[in-house]
């Protein structure tokens, strides 16, 4: 994948895992909520999700995260979780502040569920799919 297909779209990139229901449910939750417009999101699925996450290191087909990519920051673990929260206005931002506890607690918390998510969340038969309305701001 080109480096042109990430930089055509603006502002913080949401990858995903798009077979893990919990993940999926937080992806409809971001386009239910993001009113601006801010986040696109990518599954981890897909031929973008794939390049940024090797761009950012992490194994695609064994990711332990989901990652924010905004330009040539990159956001992962529960740093990434409470930005797309502040990202979204209020009252969801109120959530944010729970930056304030250190990461060494907030990771291995955030961790331990993204290694669980299958086993506690459930996995889906196939890819979720965005609704018409939604394909937009999917990548």
């Amino acid at each position: 994948m080109s480096k042109s297909i990430i930089s055509d779209h603006q502002g913080p990139i949401i990858v995903f895992d798009a077979m893990c229901v919990l993940c999926t449910a937080n992806a409809q939750f971001v386009l239910r909520h993001d009113h601006l417009g801010r986040f696109r999101l990518a599954s981890m699925q897909n031929e973008t999700g794939i390049a940024l996450y090797r761009r950012c290191g992490m194994d695609p087909a064994d990711p332990d995260s989901l990652i924010i990519v905004d330009g040539a920051k990159v956001l992962r673990d529960s740093d990434a979780v409470l930005a797309i929260y502040a990202g979204l206005g209020w009252p969801w931002k109120a959530i944010s502040v729970l930056r304030i506890v250190p990461r060494l607690l907030r990771d291995p918390i955030y961790l331990w569920l993204a290694r669980n998510r299958y086993r506690l969340f459930g996995k889906r038969e196939t890819c979720w799919l965005p609704t018409p309305e939604q394909a937009s701001r999917i990548l």
